[in-house]
C-alpha cells in the first residue's frame, strides 16, 4: 500500500491560486510568500477564520465587527492584542470588506514579513471560500494502480495482477455506456472525512491502454460521456485468478470484505478470472449488489437469518 504523500502549500500559492475569485491585493509582507500551511482536509477549519488570537498559526481575517473592536481600544491595548497578534506566527493577514488596514498592522507585517492581502469581499465569504480551497489542497493523496470507473455512478477501482485483462475490462465497461476516469495511475484524494475522491493525472487524460491496440483516446472514440473528470470511490474490485481464489478466500465470506485507503474503510469484492467467464457482467452485478447494501440491504446476511429459520422449523 502506497503511504499518503503531505501536501505542504504555500502562501504565494494561495494568493496566486485565489487572486482573481476573491479579487485579493497585496500590500506588506512581501518576502513571507514562502511561508508554509500544512495539514489535512480535516483541518482546513482551522487554518483560516475570523480574527481570533487563541488560535495562532491560522491566517486571520479581519472584518467589520474586528476591525470596530480594534478600533474602540486604547493605544496601549492596542499595541498588546497585535503584539499577540504576531506571536502567534500567522501565515498571513486579510483585510475584508474593502476596509482600510489600520496603519499599525501594515507596519509590523512589513517588519516581521506576514503577507497582508485585502478583499472587496466579506469576510465570512473568504472564510468560507477558503475552508473550501484548502480542504481540498491540504488532502491527503496517494497514486494507485489500477482502473478507476464510473459504473451506474459508483466509482470503482478494479484491481489485481498484471496480465489480468483489467483495462480490457475497463473497454468492455466504456462499450456498456459506463465511464472511465483514470487508467494505469490513479490519484486519490481524501477531501471529507467520509470521502475519497480519485482523479487521473493530466499526462493520462482520457487515456486507456489496451494489450495489442495500444493508447486509445476514448473521449476521441467513444465521445464525452464516456470519460469522467472525478469520482468519489466507492468500491474496489479486486481481480484473481481461480487458483489464488482457492487459495486464499472464502467461496461465501460472512463479513463484507474491504480495504483500507487514505485511513478509510472501502468495500471490495474479488473476482475470479478464467476463460469464459463475462468479467463485465459479474463486476456489474457486485456494484448493484453493492448499491442495495449502501441501502442496508444484505443478501447474505437474509439468506442466514432464512437459514436458521428453515432449521429451527425442522427440529
Amino acid at each position: 500500500m502506497p503511504m499518503p504523500l503531505p501536501t505542504p502549500l504555500s502562501i504565494q500559492q494561495i494568493y496566486d491560486d485565489n487572486r482573481e475569485s476573491l479579487q485579493l491585493g497585496w500590500f506588506a509582507g512581501f518576502p513571507g510568500g514562502e511561508r508554509l500551511i500544512s495539514g489535512d482536509a480535516t483541518s482546513a477549519a482551522d487554518q483560516v477564520g475570523h480574527l481570533n488570537l487563541i488560535h495562532p498559526g491560522r491566517i486571520q481575517v479581519f472584518g467589520h465587527q474586528e476591525t470596530e473592536y480594534y478600533e474602540r481600544l486604547s493605544p496601549g491595548a492596542r499595541a498588546y492584542h497585535t503584539a499577540e497578534l504576531i506571536a502567534g506566527q500567522p501565515p498571513a493577514v486579510i483585510i475584508a470588506q474593502g476596509l482600510e488596514t489600520p496603519a499599525d498592522i501594515m507596519t509590523i507585517c512589513d517588519q516581521k514579513n506576514i503577507p497582508l492581502f485585502s478583499t472587496p469581499l466579506p469576510a465570512a465569504q473568504v472564510i468560507d471560500y477558503l475552508r473550501v480551497y484548502l480542504s481540498k489542497k491540504l488532502a491527503q493523496r496517494i497514486t494507485m494502480h489500477g482502473v478507476f470507473m464510473d459504473v451506474l455512478g459508483v466509482g470503482v477501482l478494479i484491481t489485481g495482477e498484471s496480465g489480468l485483462g483489467k483495462s480490457e475490462l475497463g473497454l468492455e465497461l466504456i462499450s456498456r455506456s459506463h465511464g472511465l476516469v483514470a487508467d494505469d495511475a490513479v490519484e486519490f484524494a481524501r477531501i471529507a472525512p467520509n470521502m475519497i475522491e480519485g482523479r487521473c493525472p493530466p499526462l493520462l487524460q482520457n487515456l486507456l491502454e489496451v494489450r495489442g491496440l495500444g493508447l486509445l483516446d476514448i473521449r476521441t472514440i467513444f465521445g464525452e460521456t464516456a470519460v469522467r473528470r472525478k469520482m468519489r470511490l466507492n468500491l474496489i474490485a479486486h481481480l484473481v485468478r481461480r487458483k489464488t481464489l482457492e487459495e486464499n478466500y472464502e467461496r461465501l465470506p460472512v463479513s463484507s470484505q474491504s480495504e483500507e485507503i487514505l485511513g478509510l474503510t472501502i468495500r471490495k469484492v474479488v473476482i475470479p478470472v478464467e476463460a469464459g467467464r463475462n468479467i463485465a457482467v459479474l463486476l456489474e452485478a457486485a456494484v448493484r449488489n453493492t448499491i442495495l447494501q449502501m441501502r442496508g440491504i444484505d443478501t447474505l446476511k437474509d439468506f442466514i437469518v432464512r437459514q436458521q429459520k428453515a432449521m429451527e422449523s425442522d427440529e
